[in-house]
């Protein structure tokens, strides 16, 4: 199994990048499973993963990753999660800050260039944070360390559009905006690297301290597997289509940061208890499933 493939009973996968790996279908969260269906015989069939959902909080331009102390100097950026992240924030700082998000112990920094449509600038309504183990052996994910800082794109693979909308429906993934159904979102897709070299919490290019697994295993160079976080940002106003850009430049410039200010105890506690044992926990503790090894 490549490393973004999970087929999962009840959802509809969509179509990867050309030339990329293929996206992840949205999981089904309790409330959508089948009618009629125990949860029990659905989360034998749905990878394990966590997930964490949070609003926008704010857009400044700066980005404490790539600019560091240096107010203004980055393009604009949309902000989630953390409601202190600004260019001088620090692991100290972000960890006593407020958070956006429905886990209240998620107080880590995600955030994406700004959206325009037509020179319209859309403010994202949230994003849904992924965390999986994308194809690598489940009991192997170890957390990500406290303070580690790494940036996703621009790239082949690490960046896709589509549109999705309720109730439950997506369309096949692009390299570039689609042009959403009236009540739909547009969509875009950002895919982290999942192996760490163990060393480094960041790199000169805030990349090279991380890397993609192949076939599911993790390079040499970086053979600490983490979770692979998939951020989905939702822009509720964007029509979407040829007028869709970014502030960083085109949609072939689509990235985003994390900051990894979780609560730590909280996160280690995740990712034993849904990603090492095989639960799908979706937006719940693992407190609620038993993994299906067990059953």
């Amino acid at each position: 199994m490549d490393r973004r493939t999970w087929v999962a009973l009840g959802v509809t996968a969509t179509i990867g990048l050309a030339g990329a790996v293929p996206a992840v279908a949205a999981p089904l969260r309790a409330a959508e499973r089948p009618p009629g269906t125990a949860a029990a015989s659905v989360d034998r069939v749905l990878p394990p993963n966590f997930v964490s959902g949070c609003a926008y909080s704010h857009s400044r331009p700066d980005d404490p990753i790539v600019f560091p102390g240096q107010p203004g100097a980055s393009h604009l950026h949309d902000f989630f999660a953390n409601t202190t992240t600004s260019a001088t924030s620090t692991e100290a700082s972000l960890r006593v800050g407020g958070t956006t998000c429905r886990r209240r112990l998620d107080t880590a920094a995600y955030w994406a260039p700004a959206l325009t449509d037509g020179g319209r600038t859309v403010r994202p309504s949230r994003v849904a944070a992924y965390y999986q183990p994308a194809g690598k052996d489940p009991a192997s994910i170890r957390p990500f360390p406290a303070d580690l800082r790494m940036v996703a794109g621009p790239g082949p693979g690490s960046a896709e559009f589509l549109c999705a909308g309720r109730p439950r429906t997506v369309t096949p993934a692009t390299a570039s905006a689609p042009t959403c159904p009236g009540g739909q979102d547009l969509v875009i897709r950002i895919f982290f690297p999942d192996c760490w070299d163990g060393r480094n919490l960041d790199s000169a290019d805030h990349r090279s301290h991380m890397a993609y697994n192949t076939g599911g295993q993790c390079p040499a160079g970086h053979p600490v597997p983490v979770p692979r976080l998939r951020l989905g940002f939702h822009y509720s106003g964007a029509d979407g289509g040829p007028d869709v850009a970014l502030s960083s430049g085109p949609p072939s410039t689509a990235h985003a940061d994390f900051f990894n200010t979780w609560n730590q105890p909280e996160l280690e506690r995740l990712v034993a208890g849904c990603l090492n044992t095989g639960v799908h926990c979706g937006g719940r503790g693992p407190d609620r499933f038993r993994p299906a090894a067990t059953r």
